[in-house]
C-alpha cells in the first residue's frame, strides 16, 4: 500500500484575519511557514506561497524529508508545539504556520493555511470569491476519486474485484478532469486557482507514489488522459511549481512508510518530473 500523507493528528487551527482586531492579522514578516516538500500538503503550500510572491513577506523554513530518527516528529518544531498546545497528543509534524512575534503556532491545518495565504496576502487571486465551492469540489474529487482509489488499486492485500473497482473509480475521476481541460486552460476557467495546485500535487503523487503499486496495464490507461497530463507538464514547467519538487525526498518518505509490493507499472513513468525539479533553497 502506498502512502504519502502524514498521519491524522489534531490540528491547531488559528486563522489569519482581516485586521488587528482579529488577533492574527496579515502583517509582513510576522509569520513563518515550516514545510517538508516530501509531504503533499506542504508541497501545495510551497507552490501557493511562490505563486503569491511571498518570499520577502513570509519566510519559509524547509525541514528534511523524514522526521528525526527516534523522535516524535521534527525536533525543530517541538518548541513551537510545546508553547502552543499543552500535552499535544500528536507528533511535531509539518505543515506549520507560526507567529514569530509570539513564538506560537497559528495553524497546522493545510486547507486553512492555503486559503488564508490566498485571501489575506496580496498577489494573484487564487481563491476567487464565488468559486469557493468549486475549489472545494475539486479538492474532494482529487482525494476521493484519484488519491483514495489509486491507493486501493495498488493494495497487494485487496481482492482482484476490489482493485478493479478502485481502478474504475480512479479512471472515472481522471475522465472528469480530462473533460474540463479539453475546453479550457485551467480547471475552473481561464485563470489558475488553488484547484489547479490541488490537482497538480495529486498528479505528482499519482505518478511518483501510487504508480509503484499498479500493474502496467493500469498505468497505461491512466496515462491515456492526455489533457490531464499535458496540464501537469505545463504546470511543472512554471517556476512556482517544478522548483519545489523534491523527488528524492518523496521517494524516501514513500519507501519508509510503504509496506506494499512493487508492481510492473513502476517502470512506466508518465511525466519526466526530474526535468523540472529544482529544489528551492529558502533563506530566513
Amino acid at each position: 500500500m502506498s502512502a504519502m500523507s502524514p498521519s491524522a493528528v489534531p490540528s491547531l487551527r488559528g486563522r489569519i484575519g482581516h485586521d488587528a482586531r482579529s488577533g492574527y492579522f496579515p502583517a509582513p514578516h510576522r509569520y513563518r511557514l515550516h514545510l517538508t516538500l516530501s509531504c503533499p500538503h506542504c508541497l501545495q503550500i510551497a507552490v501557493t506561497h511562490s505563486l503569491l510572491g511571498l518570499d520577502d513577506t513570509l519566510p519559509v523554513t524547509l525541514l528534511p524529508a523524514l522526521p528525526d530518527a527516534g523522535a516524535d516528529g521534527y525536533l525543530a518544531l517541538l518548541p513551537l508545539y510545546e508553547s502552543s498546545s499543552h500535552r499535544h497528543p500528536g507528533p511535531a509534524s509539518a505543515p506549520v504556520l507560526s507567529d514569530d512575534w509570539s513564538g506560537r503556532i497559528v495553524s497546522t491545518d493545510p486547507v486553512e493555511i492555503l486559503t488564508d495565504l490566498a485571501r489575506r496576502f496580496p498577489g494573484p487571486d487564487l481563491y476567487p470569491r464565488g468559486l469557493e465551492g468549486a475549489i472545494g469540489a475539486v479538492r474532494q474529487l482529487c482525494e476521493r476519486s484519484i488519491n483514495a482509489p489509486a491507493q486501493e488499486a495498488g493494495r497487494s492485500d485487496a481482492t482482484p474485484d476490489a482493485r478493479a473497482g478502485a481502478l474504475r473509480s480512479l479512471l472515472d475521476g481522471l475522465a472528469a478532469i480530462e473533460a474540463r481541460l479539453e475546453s479550457q486552460e485551467y480547471l475552473l476557467g481561464e485563470e489558475l486557482t488553488l484547484a489547479d495546485v490541488e490537482l497538480w500535487v495529486t498528479l505528482v503523487r499519482l505518478d511518483t507514489v501510487h504508480r509503484w503499486h499498479l500493474d502496467a496495464a493500469a498505468v497505461q490507461r491512466i496515462a491515456e488522459h492526455s489533457h490531464v497530463w499535458a496540464h501537469a507538464r505545463r504546470l511543472a514547467g512554471h517556476p512556482a511549481f517544478g522548483r519545489h519538487l523534491d523527488l528524492d525526498g518523496i521517494a524516501r518518505r514513500h519507501h519508509t512508510r510503504c509496506q506494499g509490493e512493487e508492481a510492473a507499472g513502476a517502470a512506466i513513468q508518465i511525466v519526466d518530473w526530474a526535468e523540472h525539479a529544482q529544489r528551492r533553497v529558502y533563506s530566513g
